[in-house]
């Protein structure tokens, strides 16, 4: 009888693993970065990747942990002098040991530091927790099998909890021999300083259009409907773009900027049964989401205040309802503190199991008074 596999937070529904990832697309920037370190006899033993979700960070990471475990330190130049070539990409053959091992999940160089799965539940917990740090030092403390590397990828360092994140922070402070610890931060600002002084940073970057579409034809997207308005929402973001492709996140927009049409008179039965559309179990996809299209139709209306209504609309009508909520300068702050407020309403009351339809609807509401705020 086959058991279902858990869960992994570090996976896109409908893309490979990251370990799976062999072509990393559109980030040859961070790869020649962190290359230039190694090859220069700089290699910092903790790195933080950062930049906006779904660009490649992770692959990156994985793409380093492979690269490093299958070139493991050389001691000198050898009895003639004859050290290999200092190599030039971080590309390891798919079938060196260790990319095999790796993608078998089964490589003893490498840790992966990332949100439990809850033994009662058999869901993802919200947060990495110390527990999971605790593991770590104990990866730690096995020796190195051939004096090689040991890293570890912590994927997402935002998701730690406080206990966690100082835990993490003494293990950079005094980094076992060989260590080399790969963070992964979508929100850096989010971190404790001390962990950001104590890391070099790698940024990745949003893809620009061509390499959007080669990495999309990598996850094997390769038709895609309304690909300005996906553009749009997804902001050179490849994982954000197949969360949308996978979650009918374009619909989901639409609903949205349907509802908020008459602000700042919203229809209330459209929004209960928007809000009661991504209640209930099994719909944790559709609830992030849908918290997250939220926090972008604010985020885009705190811009247009700015910068004037999108010159490509993610939905019909967006356009003329950002021109009539978003007018000038001042409403722009209005939204982009509502955007702040409701962002950490929202995150304290995921923390705590509040009820997401409840939380939808406290988001829509509190819209629907800025907007008559503005109005006035």
């Amino acid at each position: 009888m086959n058991e279902t596999p858990p869960p992994e937070p570090d996976r896109i529904d409908g893309a490979p693993h990251p370990r799976e990832t062999e072509c990393l697309i559109g980030q040859e920037e961070a790869e020649a970065a962190f290359l230039d370190a190694y090859t220069t006899g700089r290699l910092h033993h903790a790195w933080l990747i950062t930049g906006p979700r779904g660009v490649g960070k992770a692959t990156l990471a994985w793409k380093i942990a492979r690269f490093l475990l299958a070139n493991p330190p050389q001691d000198g130049g050898g009895l003639f002098g004859d050290a290999p070539p200092a190599p030039d990409r971080l590309d390891v053959d798919p079938e060196h040991p260790v990319a095999r091992r790796l993608l078998a999940g089964a490589e003893p160089g490498l840790f992966s530091l990332k949100r439990p799965v809850n033994e009662k539940t058999g869901t993802l917990r919200q947060e990495i927790t110390v527990d999971e740090v605790r593991r770590m030092r104990s990866f730690f403390a096995l020796s190195s099998t051939d004096g090689g590397h040991r890293v570890v990828i912590v994927d997402s360092a935002d998701e730690m909890n406080g206990n966690a994140a100082n835990a993490l922070l003494k293990q950079l402070e005094e980094p076992p021999e060989g260590a080399v610890l790969l963070l992964i931060s979508h929100q850096p600002s989010r971190l404790l300083p001390t962990i950001r002084s104590r890391c070099r940073e790698l940024r990745c970057r949003s893809l620009a259009p061509d390499a959007m579409r080669a990495a999309l034809a990598q996850a094997g997207e390769t038709e895609i409907a309304s690909p300005e308005a996906l553009a749009e929402l997804s902001a050179g973001s490849v994982g954000e773009a197949l969360r949308l492709i996978h979650n009918d996140g374009l619909a989901l927009y639409r609903a949205i900027i349907k509802l908020f049409s008459g602000l700042p008179r919203v229809d209330r039965p459209l929004a209960i049964a928007l809000a009661e559309s991504a209640a209930g179990k099994g719909k944790e996809a559709r609830q992030d989401l849908l918290f997250s299209m939220m926090d972008l139709f604010l985020a885009r209306a705190a811009r247009a205040a700015v910068m004037g209504p999108p010159a490509v609309e993610a939905a019909p009508g967006e356009a003329a309802l950002l021109a009539r909520i978003a007018p000038d300068v001042r409403a722009g702050h209005r939204w982009a503190e509502l955007q702040q407020s409701l962002g950490a309403r929202m995150r304290h009351g995921r923390a705590v199991n509040l009820d997401p339809a409840a939380l939808l609807l406290d988001m829509v509401f509190k819209i629907n008074e800025t907007a008559a705020r503005t109005a006035a």
